[in-house]
C-alpha cells in the first residue's frame, strides 16, 4: 500500500492552501493510507478535511518528543512547508523519499540537504501559491490545476454559529457580512480609521454585519471600529466556527490573513486588502473577486515592521466601498 506524509505545520492560511494539492494527492492514490503533520491550532481545520488518514500534532515545545510518533510508517513525506524544522521532521520520519521544492524556492534554502529529491525552480512570485503546492506532486506524476478545498463542516458547528449570531441581534433573512479588521502582521492590518470610514459610507441594505478579530490586539482594532460604527464584534469563535460563519456570510471583506483565504476555498464573495504581499500570490483566485492593492516600489517587501505602511495608507475607504456596493449587488 502506498502512504504518504504531508508536512504543513502552519499558519492557518497555508494549511488552507496546501488542501487542493491533498485533494489532487487522495484523487490520484484512493487506497492510500494520508497522514498530515500539523501543530495543534491548525487541527482544527484539518478536522474538517475527510480522507485524511492520521493528523499527527507537533507540539512546537516538545517538538523531538512529538516527532516520535511518525517515524517509519510512511513510504514518501510531502515537504510544503519549506523550512528547515519542517525538512528535519521529513528526515526523522524516515521515509524513503522525501520531496521538496528547490533551493530557489524555499524559505530556508538549507531545508532542501534533508530532502531526497527537489522540484523544478520556478519564478516565486508570478504564481498562485497554490500552484506552487500542486508543483510539488508532479515528481509523483500528478499534474493538477483545480483549486478543490474539501472542507466538511458540521451541522453543529453552523447551529453554534447561528446562536451565537442571535446573540447579537441578527434576524433571519438578513445577509451577513463580516468585516475582518485582524491579521497575524501588524503590517497586513488596515487602520481603524479605514475600516469607520468604510462601514459609514456603504451602508450595505438587508446586511447584517460582524467585526471578526483574532488575538487581543485585534479585538482591541474592532472594538474601536465597533464604538464609531455600532457594528457589532463577534464573540470568540473556535477556528471550526469561524470557518462555518465565512461560509454563512454573503461577503467578507479582509486583509491577508486566515479568513480571506478559509473565505476563498469556501467560495464566498471577497474584497481583499492587500500591503506588504503579493496578491497574485496569496490572494483570492476567482474572477469575480476584488483585490485592492497599491503597488508601491518597495512591494511586496513582506515585512512586519514598517514606518509608514504607505502600501495601505493609500487603499482609500471609498476605494473599499464601491468594491463592496459592487460585489454585493451582483449576488442579490
Amino acid at each position: 500500500m502506498d502512504r504518504f506524509l504531508i508536512i504543513r505545520l502552519s499558519s492557518l492560511g497555508d494549511i488552507i492552501h496546501t488542501l487542493p494539492a491533498f485533494s489532487a494527492l487522495r484523487r490520484s492514490f484512493p487506497d492510500a493510507e494520508i497522514r498530515w503533520a500539523v501543530e495543534e491550532k491548525g487541527k482544527e481545520i484539518l478536522d474538517l478535511v475527510p480522507g485524511i488518514d492520521e493528523v499527527f500534532v507537533i507540539n512546537k515545545n516538545k517538538w523531538l518528543r512529538s516527532t516520535r510518533s511518525i517515524r517509519g510508517r510512511d513510504q514518501t513525506a510531502l515537504d510544503f512547508q519549506g523550512l528547515v524544522k519542517s525538512a528535519l521532521l521529513a528526515y526523522l520520519s524516515r521515509s524513503r523519499r522525501r520531496i521538496g521544492f528547490s533551493r530557489e524556492n524555499l524559505k530556508e534554502p538549507l531545508a532542501s540537504v534533508f530532502y531526497t529529491e527537489r522540484c523544478l525552480s520556478f519564478p516565486e512570485e508570478e504564481g498562485h501559491v497554490i500552484s506552487k503546492n500542486l508543483k510539488l506532486l508532479e515528481i509523483l506524476d500528478i499534474k493538477e490545476s483545480r483549486f478543490e478545498f474539501p472542507l466538511r463542516i458540521p451541522d453543529d458547528i453552523f447551529h453554534s454559529v447561528r446562536s451565537k449570531l442571535s446573540m447579537m441581534g441578527r434576524q433571519n433573512g438578513r445577509r451577513i457580512v463580516v468585516y475582518n479588521v485582524g491579521a497575524a502582521w501588524e503590517t497586513k492590518r488596515w487602520f481603524p480609521e479605514k475600516w469607520i470610514e468604510l462601514i459609514k459610507t456603504v451602508r450595505l441594505p438587508d446586511a447584517f454585519p460582524v467585526l471578526l478579530w483574532g488575538g487581543e490586539d485585534e479585538k482591541r482594532l474592532a472594538e474601536t471600529v465597533a464604538g464609531r460604527t455600532g457594528v457589532g464584534v463577534a464573540p470568540f469563535l473556535t477556528i471550526k466556527e469561524v470557518i462555518a460563519l465565512l461560509r454563512s456570510a454573503s461577503l467578507v471583506v479582509s486583509g491577508d490573513t486566515f479568513a480571506l483565504q478559509a473565505a476563498c476555498a469556501l467560495d464566498v464573495p471577497v474584497v481583499a486588502l492587500f500591503g506588504p504581499t503579493n496578491p497574485r500570490r496569496n490572494g483570492p483566485f476567482r474572477d469575480r473577486d476584488k483585490v485592492i492593492y497599491e503597488e508601491r516600489d518597495c512591494s511586496p517587501c513582506y515585512k512586519h515592521e514598517c514606518s509608514n505602511l504607505k502600501c495601505l495608507q493609500t487603499i482609500s475607504a471609498d476605494e473599499a466601498a464601491a468594491a463592496v456596493r459592487e460585489l454585493w449587488d451582483s449576488n442579490d
